[in-house]
């Protein structure tokens, strides 16, 4: 969970380019890098930037340590201890550009820039992508389940099969920061200000004589804060029942059973009968909180056969991104240093959609002053000023350019901010809850068909003409050049 003593978190090429870089004399050669990815996960119809935090943390405490150098020193590239020695006294003290947590993002647009050395600048990659792509992976796939149930509440409870701690803990986070309420993970708790929720587990139950007698001690122990695990035996003649009479203990004490939870079964009828069986017994107050291998399909089709689950506790579907466990974000070169002058740089792929967009690139997002409501997000070079002053904007798929659309009276947001600037942090990092606040602001930005979780409608994310033009120039003149 620690964000110090990470400069060995990155791949070994990115050592091994920076000490070539450095015997060639070009370690300090200036670089650009922007960080996207290139399809959305789950085929959900936006993403959830996250991971910021994070980053923050990381390059901010960004040093090798004695430890890192004798292990650098150990390694079969026998590297120099002149450049060890460099390590040793490396800083970040480059810019770094980026998305706010919680905004929503697209394919293909720019979340982070990273301008500084050829050095700094490689040495970061792999860390920045690391968490970048976990925490918007499980941001964006919590933000997917709060959408099918957002009037009700959502616990994470995934630690137990989460990717090791740090996934567990940052993983809460990010779920917390796309709407769900609680987790059951207390070191989340403690370090973010997460509210926590549990129960109990089976084993409560079973090392009792009975389940009456697990109940009760149970509400002896706990009695302001009480929810009983009622599928250990039977649900309906032995679970449910039980939680009644213990409910009724209670209020002769003054107090309430505050939910019950089932953990197996078929989760529509048990809960309709749970709650029939509650009503009847004069508990229409004690909330019924589901588990069980849940994610959004599930729930989708659940709350569509009527199941009266008030609170739904989501674990490993959520944590592990179970049905696409991997976001495939990038980080590509698009501007260097060439004779003192820096110069767009393109990467040409034999895969049409792995071809890079060149130079460094702002991101604007396009809203309409009349309803409030994105538009699409517009990609440019950072001397642009068309969208920026208000003019009349010409919007065209840069696939299919033949797919156009002209907007006027707008306004554009610059969605990159800055973060670092020469090494130092000039961003206000914002508390948990207005992060939080900021993604509700955001997905009331934009209209629901975007946010629907089948079949989406493609939310746009268009070049620049002038950005275009470059793309299109660049490829012809590299493709020019095979030819010769």
């Amino acid at each position: 969970m620690l964000s110090e003593h990470l400069a060995l978190h990155t791949d070994k090429y990115q050592i091994n380019m920076i000490y070539a870089h450095w015997i060639n004399g070009s370690h300090n050669r200036k670089a650009v890098f922007e960080a996207y990815f290139r399809k959305l996960p789950f085929g959900n119809g936006y993403a959830v930037f996250a991971g910021l935090e994070r980053i923050v943390q990381y390059i901010s405490n960004l040093r090798f340590t004695d430890k890192d150098l004798a292990y650098l020193a150990q390694q079969e590239e026998n590297y120099k201890p002149e450049f060890l020695e460099l390590l040793r006294d490396f800083r970040f003290r480059g810019n770094l550009f980026s998305l706010q947590e919680g905004d929503l993002c697209f394919p293909n647009e720019p979340l982070i820039r990273v301008e500084g050395s050829i050095m700094e600048t490689q040495l970061v990659e792999t860390a920045l992508l690391n968490f970048m792509n976990f925490q918007t992976l499980i941001a964006t796939k919590a933000s997917r389940i709060k959408r099918v149930a957002e009037k009700d509440v959502l616990l994470e409870f995934g630690s137990r099969r989460a990717q090791e701690a740090d996934a567990a803990v940052w993983g809460a986070r990010a779920a917390y920061i796309s709407g769900f309420d609680a987790t059951s993970n207390l070191l989340a708790g403690e370090t973010f200000g997460i509210p926590t929720k549990g129960t109990h587990a089976h084993s409560w139950v079973q090392i009792f004589d009975s389940e009456q007698e697990a109940f009760e001690i149970y509400a002896k122990a706990l009695p302001d804060y009480l929810s009983l695990l009622v599928d250990t035996f039977d649900t309906l003649e032995s679970g449910v029942p039980h939680a009644i009479r213990t409910a009724k203990l209670l209020e002769a004490e003054g107090k309430r059973l505050g939910s019950i939870r089932l953990d197996s079964g078929d989760l529509t009828y048990l809960s309709i009968q749970a709650r029939r069986m509650l009503d009847e017994a004069g508990l229409p107050y004690v909330k019924i909180v589901a588990s069980n291998d849940l994610d959004e399909n599930t729930m989708f089709n659940l709350k569509a056969q009527g199941a009266r689950i008030d609170v739904w506790g989501v674990g490993t579907q959520l944590i592990t991104a179970a049905d696409q466990p991997a976001l495939g974000g990038v980080y590509k070169l698009v501007e260097r240093e060439r004779n003192g002058v820096m110069e767009p740089t393109i990467k040409i792929s034999g895969n049409p959609e792995k071809v890079t967009s060149p130079g460094k690139k702002d991101l604007l997002r396009i809203v309409s002053k009349e309803s409030g409501k994105a538009i699409a997000d517009y990609i440019c070079l950072p001397h642009e000023d068309q969208a920026r002053s208000g003019g009349k904007l010409r919007l065209f798929d840069p696939v299919h350019p033949y797919l156009k659309k002209s907007v006027k009276d707008y306004e554009a947001i610059s969605m990159l901010q800055p973060v670092f600037a020469g090494g130092e942090l000039v961003y206000d990092l914002p508390q948990l809850e207005e992060i939080r606040n900021h993604h509700q602001d955001q997905l009331n930005m934009f209209w629901p068909e975007y946010l629907r979780k089948l079949n989406p409608e493609i939310y746009r994310v268009n070049l620049s003409q002038e950005a275009w033009e470059l793309k299109q120039r660049m490829i012809e003149e590299h493709m020019s050049q095979l030819e010769e």
